[in-house]
């Protein structure tokens, strides 16, 4: 064994370098900066063909009404599609009683003054159903970064509080761990809480507008971080 062998650090400190290890935590309440609804277009018929036909047609409508609405919608994707006969149950052989069919669309938007009365033009159209609306933050909204250095500062706080405990103060940062935020949006179409749900048949006169109060959004950051401390005289 030579003498210039460096003995290795201990992960709990030293009496000459005490460690203090501590989490930080942050929670914001935030306003919401997407809201999507989810867009069923439904049509039946005797005949395959009548049925696609007017799929299609109730289908361009729906697209071509979300667009009237232009920047504040902010995108429209078309989903899943399906034409499904349905066989009678009576007879020696089976037959087609009727045609079903579906399109699914997703719509997000980031004005929400038109919100309301998009929602309701959409479910007063015939055979058509809407979910939402399913509101959000962007992945790359600041509320998230906001929320991070409220638990970086919360965690250097509570050390200090530590420190001053004992009599001494703080001398280094030895390591800062980013557990995560637990604020991540879903893009799909679970039933969250305060969600509204609209599926009419239609009528002569224009249905009115929805009054529709965003969903404040909930923001979760930790940190855990450790420190070294200068000495306390105990």
């Amino acid at each position: 064994m030579t003498t210039d062998e460096t003995a290795p650090t201990s992960p709990y400190g030293t009496p000459h370098a005490p460690r203090v290890a501590v989490r930080g935590e942050a929670h914001l309440e935030v306003d919401p900066e997407i809201a999507r609804i989810g867009i069923t277009v439904s049509a039946r018929g005797t005949d395959r063909r009548d049925a696609l036909n007017d799929l299609t047609r109730r289908n361009n409508d729906v697209i071509t009404l979300v667009k009237t609405y232009g920047e504040a919608v902010e995108r429209i994707e078309t989903g899943a599609f399906s034409i499904t006969p349905e066989l009678t149950k009576r007879g020696k052989g089976e037959r087609v009683r009727t045609y079903h069919g579906r399109v699914h669309i997703s719509a997000e938007l980031t004005d929400f003054t038109a919100l309301g009365e998009l929602t309701t033009r959409i479910a007063d159209l015939d055979l058509t159903h809407v979910d939402g609306p399913y509101w959000s933050l962007r992945p790359t909204s600041p509320a998230h970064r906001t929320a991070r250095q409220h638990a970086v500062k919360e965690a250097v706080q509570r050390a200090r509080e530590y420190a001053e405990a004992l009599g001494t103060t703080l001398d280094a940062l030895i390591e800062l761990a980013d557990i995560g935020a637990d604020n991540t949006p879903s893009y799909g179409y679970p039933a969250p809480p305060g969600m509204a749900r609209a599926a009419f048949a239609g009528g002569p006169e224009a249905a009115p507008a929805l009054d529709l109060e965003p969903q404040r959004q909930s923001v979760y950051a930790q940190v855990n971080a450790r420190f070294t401390m200068n000495p306390p005289q105990l």
